[in-house]
Formats: C-alpha cells, structure tokens, sequence
C-alpha cells in the first residue's frame, strides 16, 4: 500500500484546514477549509486548488469550523463529486454555516460593487447560495465511535 500526504492548508498557519490523503490510487480530502483572518490568507481561497478537484474521490471532516469546512461549495463548484463523511451535528451545521458564508460573500461581493472599492469591475463572491447547497445532497453524515467503510480496506471512526 503507497500512502502520502500532502497540505494544503493548515501549515504554518491555524487556518484553510486541507490534507490530501493519497493511499494508493484512492485520494481524500481530511478538511476542506477557507483561509480566514489577514488578506494575505484570504485571498489564497482564490488560487486554484493545487489539484484537479474531480481527482479528489471524498472529503472527510472533523468539524464544522469554516476554516474546516467553508471551501467545501468552491471544491463542488470546480468539479468535485465524492462524498462528505462526517458526524450527524457536523452535517447539520453545516447547512446553516454554508449558507450563512455564501450569503455573507455575496453581501460584501455586492457592497464592494456599490462602492467601487474593488479592484474588479464586477466583483463576484467565492462561492453563492446555490454553490453551498449543492454541497447538501453529498452529506454522509456517520455516527459517533461508529466504524464507517469509505473505501476498500479504509474506515473512519467519528
């Protein structure tokens, strides 16, 4: 079994959370967070991803946290279609705080329009409404201390 590694957020800093989890031909994204904080993080949820997002077979979370899970409708939005293990709560929770961080972006996406202090003549949100709840029919919410198969030989335990 070939097992890597990689982050892609998270490192030398306490935000955007994403490890990609290679195990041989199978790849999971542990976390799938948005930079938050200084605008030098920020504007990293702009940069493409480092990796094709439909190379990506699932997500698993371990919270709900937005520098854990708010990346989650811009990963859906490139082309991931796997699916999103995590617990009951983190599921819930998410359909609130997704829609609350599209909802916020598109609010500040359409004052930076207003009052022209944008560098883009048209500024857009990261991700909208409709980019979060396509997230939604993907959950796969586990139980807690409950042995979960997501792939193969490979389980998760919440």
């Amino acid at each position: 079994m070939d097992i890597r590694i990689k982050f892609l957020g998270g490192a030398r800093t306490d935000t955007g959370s994403k490890y990609l989890l290679e195990i041989d031909d199978y790849k999971v994204l542990i976390d799938c967070g948005l930079f938050q904080g200084l605008k030098e993080l920020r504007t990293r949820n702009w940069e493409p991803f480092p990796i094709e997002a439909a190379e990506i077979d699932d997500v698993i979370l371990t919270h709900a946290h937005i520098d854990h899970s708010g990346y989650l409708p811009r990963l859906f939005k490139e082309g991931f279609r796997g699916d999103v293990f995590c617990t009951s709560p983190t599921a819930d929770l998410l359909e609130i705080m997704l829609l609350d961080s599209a909802k916020l972006q598109e609010e500040e996406a359409a004052y930076a329009a207003k009052k022209g202090y944008s560098q883009h003549e048209k500024p857009q949100p990261l991700y909208g409404t409709e980019d979060a709840e396509s997230v939604f029919p993907y959950l796969r919410p586990c139980e807690m201390h409950k042995k979960v198969i997501i792939h193969n030989r490979i389980e998760v335990c919440f």
